[in-house]
């Protein structure tokens, strides 16, 4: 309990206020003492009707999971047993370094009457989060007196890849096509593996026509094919120092991550199967792919393996290993970042490597903050220093783009917030024209 501003001012009030009448008429002092006699009491009756700290009974109740690019809320219950009628509470939630620092929230409360508030968390990266403490004030129905209380909360809470957001992703591609199920069913009129024959019906290709059987059968006959399935796709991740940087809040790898369960999910419902390879000095995880959409839970257990290091990526030993692991033509999607076309030499080099017996698909992630540099208008020579420097950065990342392309190797620079839904059109434009 300690007072407030307002009692501050109230005495301070007094003090000049004794001090005036004293030396108009030293007569006065008795109004003096009556005004400070005055003040104690309204003191002692805020702290009197103040509602007392052991009786309000707090219950916080955390969240069981937290998802990487998300928000949830902690839920905070207040119970006022005694005391005044009303009172304001104000509560602020002392968090760990994994979660973005809570605002203050305030909630009225009534003696007898449950109250509820909710605490944002936001995750800023994969691990362990950590609720400390909760920190609650209010005051006096006079606001002279300010009572505080400390509740120990001591909660941990696991922080995993955002799978809340992969499975509502996942639902807008497939709600179009509700074909796709557990059941392993042919898509005819896809791919090129011969499926069976049909009657020729006017608006058929034409090139699809079998010459030979229509000849025996005495009428046109046309193949159908349906799509091939069962393709090894790898998802590589870099998870060196560049990858371990925010953006828009969230590490790149993260938002990597996401955008590779979405991915994962879609092609496993599909019929493909997923694999996991993460690198940076050395090789971190490397997981056999697997197939069928009752498996992703392992894809999901290996991608949260894949921590945050402050390493240099050598993409010499990393690319090398995953070559030597692959024994048929695979996709190979890389989600890697780069500075410029020194620092990706090497990585260029090894990756024309892999790209001569495997499709590789390789992802970044468009900077926000450079884009703002160098659209914003120059009014200053800075501003011009600035924008010149970022054009030379975003030049070169564009030179580095197009020697990949012209290896054969397929560039996917794509926005934070629209990455997931990119890449999954790309793997369906790779897989519509059976470029595996």
């Amino acid at each position: 309990m300690r007072p407030t501003l307002a009692c501050v001012f109230l005495f301070g009030a007094g003090i000049f206020l004794a001090v005036i009448l004293v030396l108009a008429d030293a007569g006065l002092w008795p109004f003096c003492l009556a005004y400070f006699g005055f003040a104690l009491v309204a003191l002692g009756s805020d702290a009197v009707l103040a509602l007392p700290a052991r009786r309000l009974a707090v219950r916080v109740v955390p969240p069981g999971l937290l998802y990487i690019g998300d928000r949830d809320e902690l839920e905070i219950v207040l119970l006022p047993g005694g005391g005044q009628g009303r009172a304001r509470v104000e509560a602020l939630c002392d968090v760990g370094p994994i979660l973005e620092r809570p605002p203050p929230v305030d909630v009225s409360v009534e003696a007898g009457i449950e109250a509820v508030v909710t605490v944002p968390l936001v995750p800023l990266r994969r691990g362990t989060a950590e609720i400390l403490r909760l920190w609650l004030r209010w005051h006096g129905p006079l606001g002279l007196i300010e009572k505080r209380r400390v509740v120990l909360v001591a909660a941990e809470i696991p922080v995993v890849p955002n799978t809340r957001a992969v499975r509502n992703a996942a639902v807008l591609f497939f709600a179009r096509d509700a074909a796709f199920g557990l059941k392993t069913q042919s898509q005819r009129g896809e791919g090129s593996e011969f499926e069976s024959l049909r009657d020729y019906v006017p608006g058929l290709d034409h090139r699809a026509i079998d010459w030979k059987h229509s000849a025996r059968h005495r009428s046109l006959l046309c193949k159908e094919f349906r799509s091939e399935r069962n393709h090894p796709i790898v998802l590589a991740f870099d998870t060196g120092q560049l990858m371990s940087e925010p953006l828009d809040g969230v590490p790149r790898l993260d938002h990597a991550v996401n955008a590779g369960l979405l991915l994962a999910y879609t092609s496993m419902r599909y019929g493909d199967r997923i694999g996991i390879f993460g690198f940076d000095s050395e090789v971190r995880l490397a997981s056999d792919p697997v197939g069928g959409s009752q498996n992703f839970w392992r894809i999901q257990q290996a991608s949260a393996r894949l921590d945050y290091r402050h390493e240099e990526t050598n993409f010499t030993l990393g690319l090398t290993n995953l070559l030597g692991r692959l024994n048929r033509r695979s996709l190979v999607i890389l989600q890697t970042e780069f500075v410029d076309t020194v620092t990706a030499g090497l990585m260029v080099e090894n990756l024309g490597r892999l790209a001569a017996r495997h499709l590789v698909l390789f992802v970044t992630l468009q900077d926000p903050a450079l884009r703002a540099v160098f659209d914003a208008p120059p009014v200053t020579y800075p501003d011009m220093a600035r924008a010149a420097i970022a054009d030379d950065f975003m030049r070169e990342r564009q030179i580095v783009f197009e020697r990949l392309r012209r290896m054969g190797i397929q560039c996917l620079d794509a926005p934070s917030g629209r990455l997931g839904v990119d890449l999954v059109n790309r793997y369906l434009l790779i897989a519509r024209r059976e470029l595996v």
